[in-house]
């Protein structure tokens, strides 16, 4: 992260969300031109790498990020992880919790809300979404499972990008379906030779770089 910006930074953010609290990590330059919030994958944290990489992209384009666990440590040890992590209604309700503390807390109320979802944290992105139309002003997500956020894909009113890798077949033709059915503003793009975690090279930069494009583009635009 170029040291010349300045950011205000706050690690293990205490967030509550009905029965649980949940840990985050928040991001913010000066004068954000909006925030974006990061629903991850099965089987992935606020740790991500991945999303880390994606999120320090944001924040050196001005945007803030909150990268917040859907699920507590004690979940994650549990031998039913696997289930609490494709149960997208679950991780529906968590997100659209810290979408509300958001737009709650001095530090973060008042800024243009955005939504980036990997795989299945995709489709709980896409959900609070259409949960909270007036809060989320854009969604990128990132080989996502559109498919598992159902019928109410069609209630997301906030511009959608979908990013999916050339070589993610099975994930490209959800995701293109998905795209058919949607009634806001939808983009498509294929990264070319990418798989569905994007580890060839120059695949995640290409990530960040239309992601933080859309935001940018559509965060900005709402304000």
């Amino acid at each position: 992260m170029n040291s010349e910006v300045p950011f205000s930074e706050r690690t293990g953010l205490p967030i509550p969300a009905g029965e649980v609290t949940l840990q985050a990590d928040l991001t913010l330059p000066r004068s954000p031109a909006g925030i974006v919030l990061f629903a991850h994958g099965s089987g992935s944290s606020r740790h991500s790498p991945r999303n880390r990489y994606v999120a320090e992209v944001l924040n050196e384009r001005g945007l803030g990020t909150l990268l917040a666990d859907l699920l507590t440590a004690a979940e994650e040890e549990e031998e039913t992880t696997t289930r609490l992590r494709f149960d997208i209604a679950l991780l529906t309700r968590r997100l659209t919790a810290i979408t509300d503390w958001l737009g709650g807390q001095d530090q973060t109320r008042g800024y243009n809300l955005g939504l980036f979802g990997a795989s299945t944290g995709a489709a709980a992105a896409l959900l609070t979404a259409a949960h909270r139309p007036d809060a989320v002003k854009a969604v990128v997500c990132r080989g996502g499972r559109p498919d598992l956020a159902g019928r109410d894909i069609c209630a997301v009113r906030a511009p959608t990008l979908l990013i999916v890798g050339g070589r993610d077949t099975a994930v490209l033709e959800l995701n293109r379906d998905a795209k058919t059915q949607m009634t806001c503003r939808s983009e498509l793009i294929i990264v070319r030779g990418a798989t569905h975690l994007f580890e060839e090279p120059g695949a995640l930069p290409e990530v960040a770089k239309l992601a933080a494009e859309w935001f940018t583009a559509h965060l900005r635009s709402n304000s």
